[in-house]
């Protein structure tokens, strides 16, 4: 560990060295910058760092308010790039907070504003990236300038290339049933039976599925089973009937001990939990759950939350996803059950990427200020992108992740503003591999609403109605009203039901407050 005097000199220097240089449309990106540590990070390889006019040829295999001038506490958010030049985090595609957010404005209340989590509001809607060639990632950037005294939207995308579930590898996927009391609530069982009967039926002659139930102790209702014998699977989940307590820590080392014992190198191995996450039996917290299961979890066995119920344990089983090299989504209706399961088989089995990472490094000659929207839980330290030892996120196929920055533009700002870099490992290999993009001041919209393209407005859209309602801030200058009327708009223009959807939650969450 460098001291506080050497890395505050060090910090300097690169600043120094960064304003000499920065500004230029050219290939190196602001020098080399310093992370909150005060280590030095290796500068971006040359073909990781393209120049900010050939976007063409980038790819290489806060809360702003709405007047001119921002509160002491919006700036205290706001990351100084003279100092800190580098956001860096894990890759995550949960949708679940919006999924839940979206139940209970349904029923007439808030959702609470620790539970809404505005990248899975964002990541929710569909995106219109590029795909790539290969089983990597194309990233994309592009941005606009904001109402206000020089800030901006700037936005990341990151894309894999899609697979259809024929051409998906085999499964062996173990499902863990919380048929505990609360479970018992009119509808919410027999979803889950619904979602299971939907899933069994997309399912192909190399998957194999497995079933295991827990309340007060776990029970293996079905062994590994080929899912060619639908007959038996339907059967077993017939059988799935309402009991006692929430003992979910039982559930899941059981159901990774099942998964363990069916291993199969060649296919994809995944636990699939579905439950409220109310546990209240044995240990109910993620960690000391994962604790449990770890051993059998370093197997490559990934793992998929699906959140039920009006009552539901939301922190608990997004921590689960999170470190258990997983995603977490919330089905409220049978609708949500056949997109999860079957519109989106491929996706949520199947995976592209492990431990996949985002960093964005920002040229503080251009930049003055950044800030992240969302992903507070999903940051890792600057000097652990490159580490494939350090966890990141699982991505499957045709999967896009989305992450807006809003910035604040140094006066008379120009050339080169950021550079996005992600990188993953192979799920078989765990081969790294990298692509990065630039994004120049040039290239930045002259507003948000006038000029990016109608995906990029829902995306800022989605955000801005997430910040309502956590924190009843504005983003891009829009008020709830505005929202809902380029929400509007947006959904004419994209013919997307879903952006309907969402005008009308953003009415109706105004209406509440």
């Amino acid at each position: 560990m460098k001291s506080r005097p050497l890395a505050i000199a060090l910090a300097a220097l690169a600043v120094m060295f960064a304003a000499a240089c920065g500004g230029s449309s050219g290939g190196e990106s602001a020098g080399r910058p310093m992370p909150e540590s005060g280590r030095a990070v290796p500068s971006m390889p040359p073909d990781a760092a393209p120049e900010a006019g050939d976007q063409a040829t980038a790819e290489s295999g806060a809360r702003a308010t709405a007047g001119s001038e921002a509160p002491q506490a919006e700036v205290t958010r706001r990351r100084d790039t003279s100092a800190e030049q580098i956001s860096t985090f894990a890759l995550d595609v949960d949708t679940a907070s919006y999924g839940y957010s979206k139940r209970t404005l349904a029923e007439g209340r808030l959702p609470e504003a620790d539970q809404v989590r505005p990248e899975e509001f964002v990541n929710s809607f569909a995106q219109d990236y590029a795909e790539p060639e290969d089983d990597g990632f194309t990233v994309h950037m592009d941005g606009a300038r904001t109402p206000g005294n020089g800030t901006a939207l700037l936005r990341v995308g990151l894309q894999t290339r899609r697979a259809s579930a024929e051409a998906r590898r085999p499964a062996n996927l173990t499902f863990v049933v919380d048929v505990s009391g609360s479970m018992g609530e009119p509808g919410r069982l027999d979803l889950v039976r619904e979602a299971l009967h939907k899933l069994i039926d997309q399912l192909g002659p190399g998957d194999r599925v497995s079933l295991v139930a827990f309340s007060d102790e776990a029970d293996v209702v079905l062994s590994m089973t080929p899912a060619t014998d639908r007959e038996k699977l339907h059967a077993a989940v017939e059988r799935l009937a309402v009991q006692q307590s929430t003992n979910l820590e039982a559930g899941l080392t059981d159901g990774y001990a099942e998964a363990a014992a069916s291993f199969r190198p060649v296919a994809v191995n995944r636990v699939i939990l579905l439950s409220d996450g109310l546990a209240n039996v044995g240990d109910t917290t993620w960690q000391g759950i994962l604790d449990r299961v770890e051993e059998a979890a370093a197997k490559k066995i990934t793992l998929l939350c699906v959140g039920v119920g009006r009552d539901y344990g939301d922190e608990l089983m997004e921590q689960l996803a999170d470190n258990g090299d997983g995603a977490a989504v919330y089905v409220s209706s049978v609708d949500d059950a056949r997109k999860v399961f079957v519109e989106q088989l491929a996706t949520n089995i199947d995976l592209r990427a492990r431990d996949a990472k985002a960093q964005v490094v920002f040229n503080p000659s251009a930049v003055e200020s950044y800030r992240l929207i969302g992903y507070e839980n999903r940051q890792i330290a600057t000097e652990d992108f490159r580490d494939d030892t350090k966890d990141g996120g699982e991505v499957g196929p045709g999967h896009s992740v989305t992450a807006l920055y809003e910035v604040r533009l140094r006066e008379g700002a120009s050339g080169q503003l950021a550079t996005a870099t992600v990188r993953w490992q192979d799920p078989d290999t765990r081969d790294p591999g990298e692509a990065a993009r630039s994004l120049a001041a040039g290239d930045l919209a002259a507003s948000p609403w006038e000029g990016p393209t109608p995906r990029f407005q829902v995306d800022v859209v989605a955000a801005g109605f997430a910040e309502y309602l956590r924190t009843g801030e504005r983003v891009a200058g829009a008020a709830p009203g505005d929202l809902v009327a380029h929400a509007t708009r947006l959904a004419a223009s994209t013919e997307d039901p879903t952006v309907t959807e969402l005008a009308e939650l953003i009415e109706k969450a105004t209406s509440l407050r």
